[in-house]
């Protein structure tokens, strides 16, 4: 800048204020101030490092801050090891877009030397023994990792309310859900705490949580992320982040999508902006049983519908093409065989599964329990039947607009892991019947939050490519953004 401007200085400069405008919301005052660098997204964060203006270490303590500040109340946070992270930060940092940006694992994944309890009694004391391929991606991007986020256990729920770490609350009202399982994660940067989280998504667990806190998180494609061999039966899940911005998960891609020779996608690349192409959208309501949403998230859905008509795009009304029982009843069965599997390894260590596992995760041992012979086997031949179908459906579209949940986010309580297992069997695959798809066929979806309900909880909508599609997303996401801000709405529970 041809002068070195002092940090108090900075403050005060109209470099600054230009600075926090053109970085992620307009209209912020300048930057640095703990609750101004709470609305800044990672991007913009780590330029304040690059120009000299913060160190990675007063980045790193700022975010620690904030955490102190709100986590008491929204309960994102559930390991810290903040020693670690700024030990980190005054270290030799690998440069990246985000070097010095403070980061969190979700509980389900492991940082090598750290707790990782999957959410479980089981695990309560568990210490992981090596670091995750993104996770280690991450760290690589330049990101300081100051602990663990909340999730239910082994991510077996849309709610994050797990025995273990207790519930997570949703920073936009704090007696609800922040959904699951990526609910720590979501809440951490719905509140302030951070601009970006790392995210999971085995379900909708990504998608989920970014429709109840008002975040943004797509689902990468099946095999865009290197996840080190780890993955689930039928290979549904995936692995990327939630972040209020859009531009923070697209430049995250980037750098953390698989590149090599052998990858099994063309890259992403680096996507910056809108799109020139109208789009043909694909648009429906109902659910995989032909049962419309709670009117709010109806409405909001066909208000996002609208708006893309609006900016010229076609929208083309269609009927779910998954029939939905069957289909369910086939994910279950998959969903269940790792609870069972879990159940066994309890008995094996002669424990009691009652006692280190939470009901839903011994009532879905149970189901898969009363399965016949063959039945994992058969749900994966649906699974493959349905995925057919769905490639040939959505090559008709370029995307498939629905909501990402039945209802806005329920009350803390209402899907606990205690709860009746008939009756959580029936809410949360109510609840979550529009996700769970994406996985198995591996199309990536992506929920934009674009929509809040009279009592002030969010609702995102959920957006679909055929696998692949990532940049189509990408830039219909950056579009939406600017056509429907949401990076000046707050949450009531925010530290700033």
């Amino acid at each position: 800048m041809g002068i070195e401007l002092s940090r108090r200085a900075f403050l005060k400069s109209t470099a600054a204020t230009a600075l926090a405008a053109g970085a992620y919301g307009a209209g912020l005052r300048p930057a640095l101030a703990a609750p101004e660098l709470a609305k800044m997204d990672a991007l913009a964060q780590a330029e304040l490092v690059r120009n000299g203006e913060m160190t990675a270490l007063e980045l790193v303590e700022a975010g620690i801050g904030r955490i102190e500040q709100v986590n008491g109340e929204v309960n994102a946070v559930v390991t810290k090891f903040y020693e670690r992270a700024r030990e980190a930060a005054k270290g030799d940092l690998p440069e990246g877009p985000f070097t010095g940006v403070p980061n969190l694992v979700k509980d389900l994944d492991n940082l090598e030397g750290t707790r990782a309890t999957s959410g479980s009694r089981l695990f309560a004391e568990n210490i992981s023994k090596e670091t995750d391929p993104l996770i280690a991606s991450n760290q690589q991007a330049g990101f300081v990792m100051l602990g663990k986020s909340n999730t239910p256990e082994f991510g077996l729920l849309g709610t994050t309310e797990s025995l273990l770490l207790e519930p997570c609350r949703n920073p936009w009202n704090l007696d609800h859900s922040t959904g699951g399982s990526s609910g720590g994660a979501a809440a951490a940067v719905a509140s302030g705490m951070l601009p970006l989280a790392h995210a999971t998504d085995g379900g909708g667990s990504i998608r989920i949580p970014a429709s109840c806190c008002g975040v943004f998180g797509l689902k990468p494609s099946r095999g865009r992320i290197h996840l080190g061999g780890r993955s689930m039966p039928g290979d549904i899940g995936v692995q990327h982040c939630v972040s209020r911005s859009v531009r923070d998960s697209a430049v995250l891609m980037d750098l953390t999508e698989m590149k090599r020779s052998d990858a099994v996608l063309a890259p992403v690349g680096r996507v910056e902006g809108p799109g020139k192409k109208r789009l043909r959208i694909a648009f429906n309501t109902e659910n995989y049983y032909g049962t419309e949403p709670d009117t709010d998230v109806k409405a909001a859905t066909e208000s996002v519908a609208q708006l893309c008509a609006d900016m010229g795009h076609e929208i083309v009304p269609v009927k779910n093409p998954v029939e939905g029982r069957a289909f369910m009843e086939a994910f279950l069965t998959v969903w269940s065989s790792g609870p069972a599997h879990l159940v066994g390894l309890a008995k094996e260590n002669g424990l009691d599964p009652e006692q280190v596992l939470e009901p839903w995760t011994t009532g879905l041992a149970a189901y898969f329990a009363s399965k016949p012979d063959g039945a994992l086997e058969e749900a994966l031949a649906h699974f493959a039947m349905v995925t057919e179908k769905t490639k040939a459906f959505m090559a008709e579209y370029d995307v498939w607009l629905t909501p990402v949940l039945a209802s806005a986010p329920p009350k803390i309580g209402e899907q606990a892991p205690a709860v009746p297992f008939d009756t959580l069997y029936e809410r949360t695959v109510e609840y979550v019947s529009y996700t769970p798809l994406h996985n198995v066929v591996g199309t990536p979806a992506m929920s934009v939050p674009l929509s809040w309900n009279d009592n002030g909880l969010p609702i995102g909508a959920q957006f679909a490519a055929p696998i692949g599609g990532e940049k189509l997303l990408f830039e219909l996401a950056f579009e939406l953004e600017q056509a429907r801000p949401w990076a000046q709405k707050y949450a009531p529970v925010f530290a700033g």
